[in-house]
């Protein structure tokens, strides 16, 4: 296998429409660095996707690489057909409705090459339109993090991942031994990037906006469905399960409780609270219920009494002494806020 220096795997997935798939691939295919390879993977897609990848393949041969797939896998299905087919040394991700700067993936690798690190992270912007003007800074990877990965490095990384997307990996990360993303479901990333992390032995990071992340308002994470917050519970249940087999749990204990308990239990309550679906006691409960057996006392984690917001500390209280006690209450107060203040 002839080997390039950057593979970046892009699952596809019904992204043709307003020119949101264009425009992300115009952007890789752009790129200041030659030896790089864009693997655009089709899920599947419902509607013209596939064709513009094959167009994209056939005017820049060698530089994209278009696959379908044959039935629908979701992003994590996507990305471990891309990896299969990824010759780069470096591996990268990115997702179908997102762009980047043109010379991200050179600086990156020269970062790479000039430091020793096997991963290198950077920042990215919120944006509403298809834009390079740099907005809402959303900060992704952080100085303290970077370095040499001791225990607090490590900790810091547990704490704070990171997209995959703001990301570029040595070859390794993924091949030593075989990393396979969930597949089928949403919120996959969620599992992966603990596990990602435990891998990592140096990182670094280039303090700049150059990924733009496009608030699409069909995308997973602008659509709460009862699918996509089991999708998340399941996501970190393998992280959780993971945790366990590399030792993350036993060495980074609070780091991986406060994970679970802000992405299991405090996310996926009160998206699925906020949405627009029916309210099920069963749904809630059992949530609940599931968090005080993996961890009874997650009120007490360091993390989570700094971090998380007074008002969802009660509610989450609230619901861990009585289900029916909780909807109510939060019931009434989601009412009150609309008619008071037009929203929550």
């Amino acid at each position: 296998m002839t080997l390039v220096d950057v593979s970046v795997i892009v699952p596809v997935y019904n992204m043709a429409k307003n020119g949101n798939l264009n425009y992300c691939l115009d952007s890789l295919v752009n790129q200041t660095l030659e030896s790089l390879e864009i693997i655009a993977v089709d899920d599947a897609s419902t509607d013209n996707s596939l064709e513009i990848i094959r167009q994209y393949e056939a005017k820049y041969p060698g530089r994209v690489v278009g696959v379908a797939s044959p039935e629908n896998r979701r992003q994590g299905g996507a990305r471990n057909l891309g990896l299969k087919h990824a010759q780069g040394r470096y591996i990268g991700f990115m997702d179908a409705d997102d762009w980047v700067v043109p010379d991200m993936y050179e600086r990156m690798l020269k970062k790479m090459i000039d430091t020793g690190a096997d991963v290198v992270g950077t920042d990215m912007c919120r944006v509403y339109e298809h834009t390079m003007e740099k907005t809402e800074l959303e900060e992704c990877n952080f100085l303290p993090q970077t370095g040499i990965i001791d225990d607090e490095r490590r900790k810091r990384l547990l704490l704070k991942p990171g997209p995959l997307g703001t990301k570029l990996y040595e070859r390794r990360i993924f091949f030593e031994p075989e990393f396979r993303f969930m597949e089928k479901i949403a919120y996959e990333d969620n599992a992966a990037s603990a596990e990602l992390v435990m891998r990592f032995k140096h990182f670094e990071m280039i303090p700049e906006i150059m990924v733009y992340y496009y608030q699409n308002p069909d995308s997973t994470t602008h659509t709460v469905t009862k699918k996509s917050c089991e999708d998340r519970k399941t996501a970190m249940r393998e992280m959780l399960r993971s945790a366990r087999e590399n030792g993350a749990l036993e060495h980074y204990g609070e780091e991986v409780e406060y994970n679970f308990t802000n992405l299991f239990y405090q996310a996926t309550l009160f998206s699925y609270m906020l949405s627009s679906l029916k309210k099920e006691y069963r749904f809630v409960k059992d949530l609940g219920d599931e968090m005080k057996r993996e961890f009874p006392n997650f009120y007490k984690n360091p993390y989570f009494v700094e971090r998380t917001n007074d008002e969802e500390k009660k509610f989450m209280m609230l619901q861990q002494k009585s289900t029916v006690l909780f909807l109510l209450y939060f019931g009434a107060k989601k009412i009150y806020r609309k008619i008071r203040y037009g929203r929550w």
